[in-house]
C-alpha cells in the first residue's frame, strides 16, 4: 500500500465503509529510454513560502520542459511567475499558496522525474504525508531569510529552524524516504550568502544528528534566479559541490520489496471471465504485488479466510502471462474456487506453515492529521491494503516534541502531532515492521463517523 495514496475525504456510501476519494499519484513501471535507471519520484517540502513551487518552476523552465503556451500563461509584463507552473487550483492562484499536491513531469538526458509539490501549511500536512509515502527522495527547502543566520558560526547549532521544517523532515524520515536533500533557498536575498549557508548548514546537520536523519546533501540555491538549481554555480556561497539537479540525477530509486515472501492485496475481482487469456474461465484477482513475486505453481493462503490454493496463471498489466514482481500490477488465477473478495490478501504459504504472522495487537508511530484529537479508547477504521478493520486505541505511549525531540507523556494527540500508540484490531492482519516493508508496515486510520483520513500509522 502506498501510504494514504487512496485515502482522502469522501462521502460514505449507504451500505459500506467509505473508500475516500483517490489522490491521483502517477505510477511509473518503465525505465528511462536508453537507460537502466527508473524515473525518480521526489517531493519538495518545508515551511510556508520557502519557495517550493518556485523551485519546481525553475527546474521545469531551465530544463526546457515547459511548452510555449504554458510559459505564456504564467508570464505577466515580461516576467515569469515560476510558482504558477504548479498552482493548478484557483484557490492556490488567488491566495498564492499550495493546498493540494501537484505532480509535474520533466526529463533530462540522464533521467526522468516525477515531482510532487507538497503544501507547507500545517493544516495541509496530510497532503504532504500522502506525497512522501511513495517518494524516492525529498527536497526539504529552508528559507535563509527567515532564520537568524548572522551569529557566530561556532554557535550556529543554536540557530532555530522553523517548526514546519523540522516536522516535515521528521515525517519524511519516519516514512522511510530513502534520500533527504536540504536546499537552503533565497541566499541571493541575504547580504552574506557564504556565512548564511555555512551557519544554516551546521544547524541542519545538528538537527539531523539528534533526530537520526541521514542527509544525502545540503545545497545552497536561489530558486528565483536559478543559482545552483539546474547548473552548478562553483564558488557561490562558498559551495563547490554539485547543483541540485545533478544531485537528483544520481539518486537511487526505492528498491522493490522483492526479497520478502509474496503478499498480494486484492483490489478487484474479475468474476468468471470467459476471456481466452485465463485458464478455464476462472476468476482473476487483480491488484499490485506488495512484496515478493508471483508465478504459477506458488501456494498461497487467503487472509482472513485461511483457505489455501495454488497459482495456475499470472497476468501482467497488459494481460500477458508471466511472473510479476513487487511494485507491479498483476492478475492471479487460482487452481480452485475459494472465497476471495476485495480487501483480502493472498499470502505466500509453505505447506502447512504460513510465512506471515497475523496479529491483532500492534505498536505504531503515528502522524495525527485530523482536526479532532486522538484519544485513548476511541475506535477507528484501520485500512491495510484494501482491507478495512476496526481498531481501538488502547494506549498513547508518548508524543514527540518536534522542537526538542523529547518523548513526552500524553493523553491525546493534537493535529499534526507525532506520537507512539498501541492499537487493538477487531481482526488480525499480516504485518511487518515499517522499516522492513513500507507496504505491510503501514496503516491509515479513518474516522468511523466522518470518514475523514485521521492518521498515518507506521508499525513497529
Amino acid at each position: 500500500m502506498d501510504l494514504m495514496m487512496e485515502l482522502l475525504d469522501a462521502p460514505p456510501p449507504a451500505t459500506a465503509p467509505a473508500e475516500p476519494a483517490t489522490a491521483t499519484t502517477p505510477t511509473v513501471d518503465t525505465a528511462v529510454d536508453g537507460d537502466t535507471k527508473p524515473a525518480l519520484r521526489f517531493i519538495t517540502c518545508g515551511s510556508v513560502d520557502d519557495g517550493k513551487s518556485t523551485l519546481i518552476g525553475r527546474l521545469l523552465l531551465d530544463s526546457r520542459s515547459v511548452l510555449q503556451d504554458q510559459l505564456a500563461n504564467v508570464s505577466r509584463s515580461g516576467t515569469v511567475d515560476l510558482a504558477q507552473f504548479t498552482d493548478g487550483l484557483s484557490a492556490e492562484r488567488e491566495q498564492g499558496i499550495t493546498i493540494d499536491v501537484a505532480y509535474r513531469y520533466f526529463s533530462t538526458v540522464r533521467r526522468k522525474f516525477i515531482i510532487g509539490d507538497a503544501p507547507g501549511h500545517e493544516q495541509y500536512t496530510r497532503n504532504m504525508v500522502t506525497a512522501a509515502s511513495s517518494a524516492d527522495a525529498a527536497v526539504v527547502l529552508v528559507d535563509a531569510t527567515k532564520l537568524r543566520w548572522s551569529g557566530d558560526s561556532e554557535a550556529s547549532e543554536s540557530h532555530t529552524l522553523l517548526p514546519q521544517t523540522r516536522r516535515h523532515s521528521l515525517l519524511v524520515n519516519l516514512l522511510r524516504v530513502p534520500s533527504v536533500v536540504f536546499a537552503i533557498n533565497k541566499l541571493d536575498a541575504v547580504p552574506d550568502a557564504a556565512r548564511a549557508f555555512g551557519n544554516i548548514r551546521r544547524a541542519l546537520e545538528a538537527f539531523a544528528r539528534s533526530a537520526g536523519i541521514t542527509v544525502t546533501a545540503i545545497v545552497p540555491v536561489s530558486a528565483l534566479n536559478g543559482n545552483n538549481v539546474v547548473d552548478a554555480a562553483p564558488g557561490w556561497a562558498d559551495y563547490q559541490g554539485l547543483g541540485l539537479l545533478q544531485i537528483l540525477e544520481a539518486l537511487p530509486s526505492t528498491p522493490s520489496e522483492a526479497d520478502t515472501p509474496l503478499a498480494f492485496p486484492v483490489q478487484w475481482v474479475e468474476k468468471f471471465s470467459s476471456s481466452a487469456d485465463t485458464d478455464k474461465g476462472r476468476r482473476v484477482f487483480w491488484g499490485r504485488v506488495a512484496t515478493g513475486s508471483v508465478a504459477p505453481g506458488q501456494q498461497v493462503a487467503v487472509l482472513p479466510g485461511g483457505q489455501t490454493a495454488t497459482v495456475v496463471q499470472v497476468l501482467d498489466h497488459t494481460r500477458q502471462s508471466g511472473p510479476v514482481a513487487a511494485g507491479r500490477s498483476a492478475g492471479i488465477v487460482l487452481d480452485r474456487e475459494v472465497d476471495v473478495s476485495r480487501g483480502d490478501w493472498l499470502l505466500a504459504h509453505d505447506g502447512d506453515k504460513p510465512l506471515f504472522e497475523a496479529t491483532q495487537n500492534l505498536r505504531a508511530t503515528i502522524a495525527w492529521l485530523d482536526e479532532e484529537p486522538l484519544v485513548e479508547g476511541r475506535t477507528y477504521w484501520a485500512v491495510h491494503g484494501h482491507r478495512w478493520v476496526k481498531a481501538r486505541v488502547a494506549r498513547i505511549t508518548h508524543r514527540l516534541d518536534v522542537h526538542t525531540l523529547a518523548r513526552d507523556a500524553a493523553g491525546s494527540l493534537e493535529t499534526n502531532a507525532i506520537g507512539e500508540v498501541e492499537l487493538v484490531l477487531q481482526a488480525p492482519i499480516a504485518q511487518l515492521p515499517y522499516h522492513q516493508s513500507r507496504t505491510l508496515g503501514a496503516l491509515v486510520l479513518v474516522d468511523t463517523a466522518s470518514h475523514r483520513t485521521a492518521g498515518a500509522a507506521l508499525l513497529h
